[in-house]
């Protein structure tokens, strides 16, 4: 078995889409995908993007991709990366393509001199969390993420104009 991390391109966006799509029934929540394997080619890969893919392959054939993009923290002084989706098929896990796949991330955060790796991952998601202990992450329970999107992400931006 041959496991090979490999920069997303253009022509990935279908496989990236699929897999999106899966690992949303997975969180159960397909309902939520919105996008398309064009919009995904376009906004993903287009010259304006400041995010990232990277495409697992086992064998030859896409088991699983991560997006990412930098971020930056004030109190280091420094740029970090924020992982915003890690996913392999679930035929293939297990096999260390999910490791390889975050090592990689992991190794251009430490090449950038980047100052941490960071993602969210579902409480109820104990897999995810178990493996994330493996490898020595650390939960960061004090921080509450906060969301505006949809409506009320236009409501407040509109608000007062």
């Amino acid at each position: 078995m041959s496991i090979t991390i490999r920069q997303a391109r253009p022509a990935d966006a279908q496989t990236i889409y699929a897999m999106i799509y899966e690992l949303a029934v997975y969180e159960k929540a397909p309902e939520e995908v919105v996008t398309t394997p064009e919009e995904i080619r376009e906004t993903l890969f287009g010259a304006e993007s400041k995010t990232e893919a990277l495409i697992c392959e086992v064998d030859g054939t896409a088991v699983g991709y991560a997006v990412f993009f930098t971020s930056y923290s004030t109190w280091l002084g420094r740029n970090g990366i924020y992982l915003e989706d890690l996913y392999i098929s679930p035929d293939a896990r297990g096999n260390g393509a999910g490791k390889a796949l975050i090592k990689h991330i992991a190794q251009l955060a430490v090449q950038r001199r980047c100052g941490r790796l960071e993602w969210s991952v579902l409480d109820w998601n104990q897999p995810a969390i178990d493996f994330y202990l493996s490898i020595g992450a650390v939960a960061q329970s004090e921080w509450v993420r906060y969301r505006l999107d949809g409506d009320a992400l236009l409501k407040f931006a509109e608000a007062g104009k």
